[in-house]
C-alpha cells in the first residue's frame, strides 16, 4: 500500500505530460494544415474515386474522372505549399517517436529512435506529385489505387507525429481497413524506398 500511492502518482504524472505533448503536437501541425483545404480535398478524392469506379456509364465516368484530374493537381499544389510552410518548424518540434508507444518527450529522450516530420512529408509531397502527375503511365484505376495509398501513407504520418505508431496504424485500420503494411505495399516504389529509409523499415 505505501508503494502503491507514490506509484498511482508516478503513473498520473506521466500520462498528464504525454497528453500536454500530444496537444502541443496537434496543435502544432493544425495551425499549418488549416490554412490549406488538404483534408477535404482528401474526402472529395477517395470519394470521388468510389463513383468513379462504379459509374457504368462511359461518358458520365470519363467527366468524373476528367474533374479528378483536376483535384489531384489542386491537393498536390496544395500540399506542397504546406510542406514549404511547415519546413521553417523549429527541428525539435518536427521529430516524430519510432517507439512503438507514446512516451512523454521521447525524441529528447531517445534522439536515434526518431525521424523528422519534415523530411517524411517532403517524400510525401513527391509522391503525391508523381501520383497526380501519374509519371509511371498507370491506368486510371491504378492511378486512383496509388493515388489512395499515398494520401492514406500520409495521413497515417501526421497521427504518428501526434500520438504514436501504434496508434495511427490501429487508425487507419479502423477507418479505412488498411493495415499499415498494406499501404507501404501500395504506395509507389520511389515512396516506399525513401519512406523506409527515413523511418526505419
Amino acid at each position: 500500500m505505501e508503494l502503491f500511492i507514490p506509484l498511482l502518482l508516478i503513473i498520473v504524472g506521466v500520462q498528464f505530460v504525454k497528453v500536454q505533448d500530444q496537444r502541443q503536437r496537434i496543435a502544432l501541425l493544425g495551425r499549418y494544415l488549416g490554412q490549406f483545404q488538404i483534408e477535404k480535398l482528401m474526402e472529395n478524392l477517395t470519394q470521388g474515386y468510389l463513383r468513379a469506379l462504379d459509374e457504368a456509364d462511359p461518358e458520365r465516368r470519363a467527366q468524373i474522372w476528367s474533374m479528378l484530374g483536376t483535384a489531384e493537381t489542386e491537393l498536390s499544389t496544395q500540399f506542397q505549399r504546406f510542406v514549404a510552410d511547415f519546413s521553417k518548424v523549429w527541428g525539435d518540434k518536427a521529430r516524430v517517436s519510432t517507439l512503438p508507444i507514446a512516451i512523454p518527450y521521447a525524441t529528447k529522450l531517445f534522439p536515434k529512435a526518431s525521424f523528422d516530420l519534415r523530411q517524411a512529408l517532403a517524400i510525401h509531397a513527391q509522391g503525391i506529385a508523381a501520383a497526380a502527375e501519374n509519371s509511371h503511365n498507370l491506368s486510371l484505376r491504378d492511378k486512383a489505387y496509388t493515388m489512395s495509398a499515398e494520401l492514406f501513407l500520409m495521413q497515417h504520418t501526421c497521427h504518428w507525429f501526434c500520438r504514436s505508431k501504434t496508434v495511427a496504424s490501429a487508425r487507419m485500420l479502423a477507418r479505412h481497413k488498411t493495415p499499415y503494411a498494406q499501404l507501404l505495399a501500395s504506395v509507389s516504389p520511389e515512396t516506399r524506398q525513401a519512406y523506409g529509409a527515413l523511418v526505419g523499415g
